[in-house]
Formats: C-alpha cells, structure tokens, sequence
C-alpha cells in the first residue's frame, strides 16, 4: 500500500549532531516502555463524544508497536500533549472543513484512524518526518508532545502540525479523485526524488517553480504542498514567495531585467490546484484560508480551551 511521507529538511548543525547516532549498532529490541494508562479515560470519553462519533474518526494516542513502524526513534506522546493536539485538530481541520464544505463531506472524505507520535522521525538525508498518510484511510502525526512550544504562534502552529494534517488530506482526496495529469507537465523534467533535501536543491527553489523544497521530490508532492502551503498563509505571505520566484538578472547595457516565467508556473499550479479542489470537492480553497486564518489565531489567542474535556453526561 502507498505510503506518502510530509518530510521537512534539517539546518545543517542539527544534521550534523543526528547523523553520528545512525553510526551505532542498534538493537532490534524497542527501548521505549510506554506508561500504562487507563482504557477508559476522561479524554477517551471526550474523544466518542466530540470525534469518534460525529466523523467515524478514530484517534489512537496510545503507543502501539504495530502501528508506529516509522523508525526506530520516535516515542509515545504523553496524555496532556494529545488533548491538546486533538483539541488543535478538531478545531482547526474537521469544524473547518465542516464550515467550507459540509459536515458529510468531512466524515466520508478525513481518515478513519489518526495515529498520534509523540516524537518527529528524524532520517538519514538531513530531515525530519512531520506526518504520514496510507491508503487514503489513516494519517500518522507525529511531534505530539511538542503541542505546547508552538501553539501560541501561528506561524509555529501552522508548520509543525496544520500544514502537515492538510497536506496528508490532500494525498488522500488526491488518491479518491486523481488530479490533472497536465499538472505533472509543468515542472516534469526537475523532480528529483529524496534529493531535494541536499544542496543546492535546497535553495532557490521557488525559481525552479515549486512552492517548498519538498515539492520537489515528486508531482504528488508537489500538489500537496501547493495546496498545505497556500491555505495555512496569508495573502501577503503568499505573494512574498511569489515575488521570491522572479529571476533578475543585469543585462549588457546595465539594465535590470526581470524573468517572470517561474512566478508564473508557481501561479499556474496554484490555478490547477484552485480547479480540482472546486470542481472535483466543491472546496473554495480562499474560503479554507480565511476559515483557518480565524480559527487558528483563535487557538492562539487562548479563545479555545484545548484542555476542555466536557461531555455531555445524559
């Protein structure tokens, strides 16, 4: 079954200090030794009431070897961290899906099961794994226990954990509906798989016509990126790496001159992206980002209480 991986690269001291414990003999046998918590918890009940059943959505917070074989250094994530996250998740992707399109929509199309890590998977190329999706029904997040260090900045929140849930929903509503193969055509010739974490890949990327440097690793990728990045920033944030994608350049007479042609593609793919969300998902992907805009500067300003496990009792 396809797996299809949100990976971010690693600045290059943190590379550096990671790659020397890959050197090590390791030991088949796991070390981690998961605290045993109750079946039946307050935030187990919280999770029927306000998940479970409105979405047929399964969220497994609890360490489970059989279902986190992404490496061998990623660790439960704690209780406090998970209702946080499932708090973050609630809010800021299902409630907001339920806003845009419908509440149908996001119960037949999110994933039946989120498998919640409390660790990123850091990797041999210079990144880390934020998240992952398989077979259009589960999405693995990791970093749980890191919720508290970036929910109170937007910018924190929206790259360590709602890019990468939006990101994994667009591979699953990619693999129900396929997008347009003209969007391959655009860059066809410059996907460079898992090089694209490695210099000079890792720069200027956006004058080669992709959003992130991820995006180039391949044309699913890429599409997912296009669409994670675009709803999770605003208006000014997208058109400054717009402008980033122009080429300038000198020429004989001393005169500036400005190559547009990857700011262009950038816009192009972004129409392709705007079309199959509308057209194929009835998803208004300027809608999403308003919608998002709101509810994530609602987590951040404290409106939310992601720590309210309240259930109805009757």
């Amino acid at each position: 079954m396809k797996r299809h991986l949100l990976i971010y690269a690693l600045t290059a001291v943190a590379a550096l200090g990671l790659s020397s414990c890959g050197d090590d003999d390791l030991n088949s046998e796991s070390i981690i030794i998961a605290d045993k918590v109750a079946s039946n918890t307050p935030f187990d009940k919280w999770l029927v009431e306000k998940i479970q059943t409105p979405y047929n959505l399964y969220i497994d917070w609890r360490w489970n070897e059989n279902e986190v074989s992404l490496g061998n250094y990623t660790i439960p994530a704690d209780y406090e961290s998970a209702i946080k996250l499932a708090h973050v998740l609630k809010y800021c992707c299902l409630e907001a899906y339920d806003e845009v399109v419908s509440i149908d929509f996001t119960r037949r199309n999110f994933p039946k099961q989120i498998v919640f890590v409390g660790s990123w998977q850091y990797n041999n190329n210079n990144s880390r794994t934020l998240g992952t999706a398989e077979g259009g029904r589960k999405i693995w997040l990791l970093g749980v226990n890191d919720i508290s260090l970036n929910v109170n900045s937007i910018a924190k929140l929206n790259s360590e954990y709602l890019k990468t849930i939006h990101h994994e929903f667009t591979h699953i509503l990619n693999q129900t509906v396929p997008y347009s193969v003209a969007y391959k055509e655009l860059t066809k010739t410059t996907y460079i798989a898992d090089s694209w974490s490695v210099a000079p890949n890792n720069t200027g990327y956006r004058q080669r016509g992709y959003i992130t440097a991820y995006a180039q690793h391949s044309p699913g990728e890429d599409i997912a990126e296009m669409y994670s990045m675009y709803v999770t920033h605003t208006p000014a944030e997208w058109q400054a790496y717009l402008d980033e994608a122009v080429i300038t350049n000198t020429d004989d007479a001393g005169n500036v001159t400005y190559d547009y042609t990857y700011q262009a593609i950038l816009e192009k793919k972004l129409d392709m992206v705007r079309d199959y969300m509308m057209k194929s998902w009835k998803i208004d992907i300027d809608k999403v980002r308003d919608v998002l805009h709101r509810r994530t500067n609602d987590i951040v300003s404290g409106k939310i209480d992601l720590t309210d496990l309240t259930v109805n009792e009757n």
